[in-house]
């Protein structure tokens, strides 16, 4: 109990930022841009879950790798529960299976390079973990292969040019899969300016 105390808040933001993701992954971003509609790239949550690196890279950083781990698993625990009700079973799923594997994925890479330049850590273990964490999510939430998990949401399964730019044709969901990649991996880099500023307070706090 007194190791879980300290990052409460931390857990707090975590189940927040999954739950309000599970949320908006269902609605694409409807709007265009000339000939390109990004509802055929984008959807609302990409824009929001990249910060779940942010937490746990801070909870890492301050606490150490044990203590992300539980944050991680806490988190993971509320979002899905609230998820299932806000969401459907079939995104619950999706979001908690790559949730758990892609922040654990990112507390593993952050610790072994906790020791190197500072914006290192956050930024490798945020690019691979969103990696992993794409590929997971949208493959279990939308791809027909998946469907034993739920039904399928028949906007995402609909052929639609890639990226709403190329002849080529594809699933919405996978135009969805690289929008959002190409978000998070911004968003992520973006989030290097708040984690820099926190620093120093984290290792004030560690110091005391």
């Amino acid at each position: 109990m007194r190791m879980i105390f300290p990052v409460l808040p931390f857990m707090a933001f975590m189940a927040a930022i999954v739950v309000a993701s599970n949320y908006l992954v269902q609605f694409p971003v409807e709007y265009s841009i000339g000939s390109l509609n990004l509802a055929d790239l984008l959807t609302w949550g990409a824009f929001t879950y990249p910060v779940a690196f942010l937490v746990t890279d801070l909870a890492n950083r301050r606490f150490g790798a044990q203590s992300a781990r539980i944050v991680v698993f806490i988190g993971f625990l509320i979002a899905v529960a609230l998820s299932i009700w806000l969401a459907s079973p079939r995104i619950a799923i999706a979001s908690g299976s790559a949730f758990l594997m892609a922040q654990l994925l990112d507390v593993s890479i952050f610790d072994r390079l906790r020791n190197q330049v500072w914006w290192l850590p956050p930024l490798a273990s945020t690019v691979i973990g969103s990696l992993l964490d794409t590929f997971v999510f949208f493959g279990l939430a939308f791809s027909q292969a998946a469907g034993v998990i739920g039904p399928g949401d028949a906007f995402a399964s609909e052929a639609a040019p890639l990226l709403g730019l190329f002849a080529t044709e594809a699933p919405r969901w996978v135009s969805w899969a690289l929008g959002d990649l190409m978000v998070k991996l911004l968003v992520g880099i973006a989030m290097l300016a708040p984690y820099g500023a926190l620093m120093p307070v984290l290792a004030a706090r560690a110091r005391a």
